[in-house]
């Protein structure tokens, strides 16, 4: 069995260039945006544009993918007009990654920003009800650091939002981002709260529905709420933690994406070595 390690890469000059940034990084597996992330715009791809990029992870043994959804995106909104922004939004990107052959499409749940939990909660699974997804494509739910009215902080939460839909098992799935799981009070580092926090997934969603692990420390104490990435063993969750997560015979076979910070003059690169020297040292 492969291990699967990459990291969010930028498609600029192409959505092909990815692949090429993936592997000068040494990851064999990403994460991309199928737009700008900070706007409502997202690309759409010819079916030639889509052959290239699939042809190219395949030279290079590049699999699965992710995209990651825009961060404007509320499907727990009570604004009705945000509601269906984010739906067609939704629906662009899930249709751009059946154009590309990407296997995911990563979105957080939302805020619903007053209106309650149960509503919120219902207003998700009715905004994953009316999209459609492809049959290639699985749907993620991200765990969310629970700041605020945000939804989605614990695995009960996610589990709820996929009962409420009527989409078949198949198409929904969910991601555990690390930092926001720290962030939210699980506990990573510890070897039994490791566990618990194994077994609350396992209980709670089910390990199959894990579908990817975005791979991140965190500059905030754990319980903070504050979704504040760091470089690997550089935060709170330390070693340790990612010790226990890649050396997790239940986590194993899950694809991770580091999304560490690159502004800092450190790479993705290094924090991928710091993985798999991480890995290795079990």
């Amino acid at each position: 069995m492969t291990f699967r390690i990459g990291a969010h890469v930028s498609i600029s000059g192409g959505v092909e260039k990815a692949v090429e940034r993936q592997e000068d990084i040494g990851g064999n597996t990403g994460q991309i945006f199928a737009g700008s992330p900070r706007t409502w715009s997202v690309s759409e791809y010819t079916d030639e544009e889509g052959k290239m990029f699939q042809e190219a992870r395949e030279n290079e043994d590049q699999n699965p993918y992710v995209i990651h959804s825009t961060y404007l995106v509320n499907l727990a909104t009570p604004k009705d007009d945000l509601f269906e922004k984010s739906i067609n939004c939704l629906q662009a990107e899930l249709d751009a990654a059946a154009s590309l052959g990407v296997e995911y499409v990563v979105f957080h749940p939302g805020s619903h920003t007053g209106s309650g939990r149960d509503n919120g909660i219902e207003k998700i699974a009715k905004g994953i009800d009316e999209l459609e997804i492809p049959e290639d494509v699985t749907l993620l739910l991200e765990n969310t650091a629970g700041k605020g009215t945000t939804l989605g902080k614990s695995m009960g939460e996610l589990r709820e939002i996929m009962e409420k839909t009527e989409k078949d098992s198949g198409s929904v799935g969910v991601c555990i981002d690390t930092c926001h799981a720290h962030a939210a009070g699980y506990e990573l580092a510890e070897e039994e709260g490791f566990h618990d926090f194994l077994q609350e997934i396992e209980e709670d969603l089910g390990l199959e529905n894990i579908k990817v692990i975005h791979l991140n420390d965190s500059k905030d104490e754990k319980g903070s709420e504050k979704d504040n990435h760091e470089h690997i063993g550089e935060g709170n969750i330390g070693e340790e933690g990612f010790r226990n997560i890649v050396n997790s015979e239940k986590l194993e076979e899950k694809p991770m994406v580091l999304e560490t910070p690159t502004s800092d003059g450190k790479s993705y690169k290094e924090n991928l070595e710091k993985i798999k020297e991480l890995r290795d040292s079990s």
